[in-house]
């Protein structure tokens, strides 16, 4: 759930306002299952919540119902990660375990991530009306907003569900026209070192028997936000 990793410095937890859990919530029909980057403060109430250190959102398995993504929006400079492998795996996912996601990140539209894995492969997205949307910041009202517009992308099967919800809090537009069969992985030439953990991860979800019923104890204390300064 956090909104970013290493940047600059100050290190805090961004994240999401309370009405957007709730729009989160009544799309997923009240429950979501995991939250892969969540963070101490966190208000999402995932099932199964991913931080770092002890786990890691990008390594562990995906195999569940109904996600909610709060990516980080930085670059991970230890691990080697940027918001574009989250992409990947809720784009991953979803052709993999039919998982419904929805995943709360900046508006982006010119980049290879968003080429590659929402138009083509997301069933939806919202552009919100906040436009510098105020997180949380480290659980609480953080006051001054984003320096960025945000979306929410919308991986899934149910359409009229995302577009009734969505619709008061920014421009839902209906992707279903661009979808394709085809799924560019990330190259090796991008980011060498994370191929074969990312291989890895498919493969053990692709073997996975438990499915959406999986149990995962709940991860750590700690995944902090470190905020560029504008």
């Amino acid at each position: 759930m956090s909104a970013g990793r290493k940047i600059h410095t100050l290190s805090q937890e961004w994240g999401t306002p309370r009405k957007y859990v709730d729009a989160v919530n009544a799309v997923f029909g009240g429950v979501i299952d995991l939250d892969p980057c969540s963070n101490e403060f966190s208000i999402v109430g995932a099932r199964v919540a991913y931080e770092l250190p002890e786990h890691d959102g990008l390594k562990e398995s995906w195999s569940f119902r109904r996600i909610y993504v709060n990516p980080p929006y930085g670059i991970d400079h230890e691990r080697g990660t940027s918001i574009k492998h989250w992409f990947y795996r809720c784009a991953l996912a979803h052709r993999t375990h039919g998982s419904e996601i929805l995943a709360l990140v900046p508006v982006a539209t010119n980049t290879g991530h968003w080429k590659r894995y929402v138009f083509g492969k997301a069933r939806a997205v919202c552009f919100l009306y906040d436009t510098r949307l105020r997180f949380l910041v480290n659980g609480k009202d953080g006051g001054k907003g984003a320096p960025m517009s945000c979306a929410m992308v919308y991986w899934g099967e149910h359409y009229d569900r995302f577009h009734e919800v969505f619709t008061e809090h920014g421009a839902v537009v209906n992707l279903a026209d661009m979808m394709t069969t085809d799924f560019d992985p990330i190259t090796s030439d991008e980011q060498p070192e994370l191929i074969s953990e990312f291989s890895s991860a498919a493969t053990a979800e692709n073997n996975d028997t438990d499915g959406y019923d999986e149990v995962i104890q709940p991860a750590g204390k700690k995944h902090s936000r470190l905020l560029t300064k504008v």
